[in-house]
């Protein structure tokens, strides 16, 4: 762990103590006093985070002076200069970040975070926030700062699971999950990690079928996926979030068909992973049977959000998640770059899509 250093700013909100990396005591502490913290937010995430991947923790502490703290959980990159660092929350493919605000965040301790973040040395700074008091930080963001949109879809647990099923749940979304009860699809909750060998079984499948559906060789589909979720990385958050961290399998005929990963904290739920056999899902609707089970426990375990994921406006991933009631709602990104590397990034994935013919699902 990197040894702490404490630094003292001078902000619009008055001197500021800053701590970075941020004590995971006192972030676990702000975390659960913080109703609106998302898993994503939790120290555990970032520990996965750089525990399977070649990252180290950059996170901060704020400390302001009418004794309100605030914790931003950052990322930098392993053994990379400081000038050439990327610092995010979080790098693509991790979810949300963004600060932990127990007492909310006042406009001028939202510009203080910004004007705090333009002066870090490294290449890229990027934050995506949550959608709870978004607007706050959209007022606060100053022009250094570039607005990049994002939608996360969320069902509102309010009501319980009986509400949504008849009032919410679209019509083809319960004629599948009837289809599946009468197939006799099994299906069963693991706590402890043992499906993850499964689990990456059927991602494995669900990676040549992305590949065949985008017309993207299988190599390159591969590299690219597994450099996004490499493997062991299903096995560390298992171990780390413990009973929090459920792998909910179906299974047809006994063979796997279909798997969903669901994360928890406090009352918090969060779909992560998915992963399926098509040609055994589809016929018994499992995948659908998967998500109206977990939506339904987490009704049941008290939860107000079962929070769905990205998904880009119009797709036929909103079209799904909108069936089980998840409506979107924006979580933007905001990010500075000393130089750009993300429009010559931009600009060479576009030139390897244009070869290859790449088909965007």
């Amino acid at each position: 762990m990197n040894t702490p250093a404490e630094l003292l700013i001078d902000t619009v909100a008055g001197p500021a103590h800053v701590t970075t990396p941020a004590p995971h005591a006192s972030w676990g502490d702000l975390a659960a006093q913080d109703p609106d913290t998302c898993v994503t937010q939790t120290p555990a995430w970032l520990d996965c985070l750089c525990a399977t991947g070649p990252f180290r923790d950059a996170s901060r502490l704020y400390e302001f002076p009418d004794g309100s703290r605030i914790v931003l959980p950052l990322v930098g990159r392993a053994r990379r200069l400081r000038r050439l660092d990327a610092q995010e929350s979080w790098p693509a493919g991790w979810g949300i970040g963004g600060p932990v605000t127990p007492e909310g965040a006042r406009p001028e301790q939202a510009r203080a975070i910004f004007d705090d973040l333009a002066r870090l040395p490294a290449l890229r700074v990027g934050v995506r926030f949550r959608p709870q008091g978004a607007e706050l930080w959209e007022r606060a963001a100053p022009g250094a700062f570039r607005l990049e949109p994002h939608m996360t879809q969320a069902v509102d647990l309010d009501g319980g699971f009986g509400a949504l099923w008849q009032n919410r749940f679209h019509t083809r979304v319960r004629r599948d999950v009837k289809r599946a009860e009468k197939a006799h699809v099994d299906v069963e909750v693991d706590r402890s990690g043992r499906l993850v060998p499964v689990f990456q079984e059927l991602y494995d499948q669900s990676i040549e079928r992305w590949a065949a559906q985008q017309h993207e060789p299988l190599a390159l589909a591969r590299w690219r996926r597994r450099r996004e979720f490499p493997t062991g990385r299903l096995a560390a958050v298992a171990a780390r979030f413990g009973t929090s961290c459920a792998i909910w399998m179906a299974r047809s005929a006994g063979e796997p068909a279909a798997s969903i990963v669901v994360l928890r904290h406090g009352p918090h739920a969060k779909f992560w992973r998915a992963a399926m056999n098509r040609d055994v899902a589809h016929p018994v609707r499992a995948t659908p049977l998967l998500y109206r089970l977990a939506i339904e426990e987490a009704c049941e375990e008290g939860c107000r959000i079962f929070d769905l994921g990205e998904s880009a406006p119009g797709s036929s991933l909103e079209h799904f998640k909108a069936g089980f009631g998840a409506v979107g709602r924006s979580s933007p990104r905001y990010w500075r770059e000393r130089l750009p590397v993300s429009s010559a990034e931009r600009g060479l994935r576009t030139a390897v899509k244009r070869v290859i013919r790449f088909q965007d699902a």
